[in-house]
């Protein structure tokens, strides 16, 4: 999309309407005015609207990227311009949950579609009482469970990359893709 010169847009200032009256009827001056407001109406335009450009929500789909710039949010072309928008404008949001099963589990809903569900947490344990015995060990990985959602499957590369790039560094973790729900295990 560009917001160079478009065609029949109408000048909000036409220049040649503030000329002083000496200009008022000189043909030339009116001509040439013309040309420069078919030149800056569409900066007006841009300018008029440009809390409609900063809203995820509204903004042109090629303003998407720029957006996600700004925010950290790793704009991907593949995506619905829907979902790119909601990632946009969640992404104070997601930043906050980094690193947390809950963050875990809406990047992958944002960014892929799918369910998940996160078992272990590969944290640290301790206890308030001075003393006490050590806490039993934490499991060693956290497993993180897939299946499809609005996509018709999970792309494993892709849910993998994703588990990689939100998953902290000391925590490991095991990904399994399944092809529906997780049967209830006793739970």
């Amino acid at each position: 999309m560009s917001r160079a010169a478009v065609p029949g847009l109408p000048s909000r200032y036409p220049i040649g309407g503030q000329l002083p009256a000496l200009y008022a009827d000189d043909d030339f001056a009116q001509r040439f005015t013309a040309g420069l407001d078919v030149v800056l109406a569409p900066v007006f335009a841009t300018l008029d609207n440009l809390h409609a450009y900063l809203d995820p929500r509204v903004a042109p789909a090629d303003f998407l990227t720029w957006l996600a710039s700004w925010v950290g949010v790793a704009d991907d072309p593949r995506w619905p311009v829907e979902t790119r928008r909601e990632a946009v404008a969640r992404a104070v949001e997601l930043h906050r949950w980094r690193g947390t099963r809950y963050g875990l589990v809406e990047g992958l809903r944002l960014a892929l579609g799918v369910h998940a569900e996160v078992t272990g947490d590969g944290g640290a344990v301790w206890s308030r009482t001075p003393g006490a015995d050590l806490p039993p060990q934490p499991p060693a990985r956290t497993l993180v469970r897939v299946w499809p959602g609005r996509a018709a499957r999970a792309d494993e590369d892709r849910v993998r990359e994703i588990v990689r790039a939100m998953c902290p560094v000391h925590v490991d973790c095991r990904v399994e893709v399944l092809p529906g729900p997780p049967a209830d295990e006793g739970r």
